[in-house]
């Protein structure tokens, strides 16, 4: 008979099964690379100094920045 014949009757139907959950994948970290300060602009050479506790002068030329840079990462 149809399942709306059981209800009617009192039959219980059989319990539906869970359904299977699967653990979502983990996600890799994101590789993050070092900048690369020469395609950097000065306004940005300074950000980034800032971000490593140094104050780089922007009056100063575009490749001193980046060598002052290079010599506190330890390059």
């Amino acid at each position: 008979m149809s399942k709306f014949g059981d209800l009617i009757r009192g039959v219980k139907a059989a319990p539906t099964p869970e359904p299977v959950v699967e653990a979502p994948a983990p996600t890799p970290e994101p590789v993050v690379e070092a900048p690369v300060l020469e395609d950097m602009n000065k306004k940005e050479l300074e950000a980034y100094g800032r971000t490593m506790g140094i104050e780089l002068d922007r009056r100063h030329k575009k490749e001193d920045l980046i060598e002052e840079l290079k010599e506190a990462e330890g390059e």
